[in-house]
């Protein structure tokens, strides 16, 4: 198998493949945790901020039509899969921790170092073995038909962590449609509370409003059938 760092895009399948889309993104991704490694302070939080809205719903699509279908065409997909979703699962809750407000300079600093060795474990797993396996069991029609579906559901995932919703179908699934709605939103209000146009009041307000859609999200994610498909090995309890 040659991974997908040393294939040309041609060889990939062209620009519909899900092989390119991915590797487009791992590219992406590696130039955003060197800038995360090489910053501090408010300029670390907002390259962080990028790659969390790059990786989330990324991996939220690879967990929704990528992972079942190796389970289908692979004798050991369901080995292979469950090591990246166990890596993916240590990836929300990083961020989760990383999120709260009670690290110290010294700790945030280990889970910020962490986190950027499991996304790059994550990246190097998917390259050097997943997807060459995919590559080698379906032909270059379905990896585009596979291209198509990953970047539908990848524009409309998620934006966050969720480490309590499954990670496969059918919880994840279930939980994609208020999740996103819910994470959009929070986008929207946090951005429009770190303009420099808006009044301090206003802004006040917007984090209000984007807290208590946190607060929603989590009820969201401890409804039992969002749980639903989940390894015991990437479960979280609520």
């Amino acid at each position: 198998m040659r991974s997908l760092a040393d294939q040309s895009e041609d060889e990939l399948g062209g620009p519909w493949s899900v092989l390119v889309r991915q590797k487009r993104d791992h590219v992406v991704l590696d130039r955003l945790l060197e800038e995360v490694l090489a910053t501090s302070g408010t300029a670390q939080d907002a390259a962080l901020h990028r790659v969390a809205r790059l990786v989330f719903p990324h991996a939220f699509a690879e967990e929704s039509v990528l992972w079942p279908e190796l389970r289908r065409t692979l004798p050991d997909g369901e080995a292979l899969t469950l090591q990246v979703e166990q890596e993916h699962q240590e990836v929300n809750e990083l961020w989760t921790r990383l999120e709260s407000a009670d690290l110290t300079g010294e700790e945030r600093e280990q889970v910020v170092g962490r986190l950027v060795e499991v996304l790059r474990e994550d990246v190097r797993d998917e390259e050097d073995q997943l997807l060459p396996r995919l590559q080698q069991a379906v032909d270059v029609r379905r990896l585009r038909a596979l291209g198509v579906a990953w970047e539908a559901v990848r524009r409309t995932a998620p934006t966050r962590p969720h480490p309590v919703v499954s990670r496969r179908p059918p919880g994840n699934a279930l939980a994609a449609l208020p999740l996103t709605v819910l994470d959009r939103a929070r986008d929207g209000l946090d951005a429009a509370a770190r303009s420099d146009r808006v009044p301090s009041g206003a802004a006040d307000r917007f984090r209000t409003a984007s807290a208590l859609l946190a607060r929603g999200a989590g009820r969201v994610e401890t409804f039992g059938p969002l749980r639903r498909g989940e390894d015991p090995s990437t479960g979280t309890e609520p």
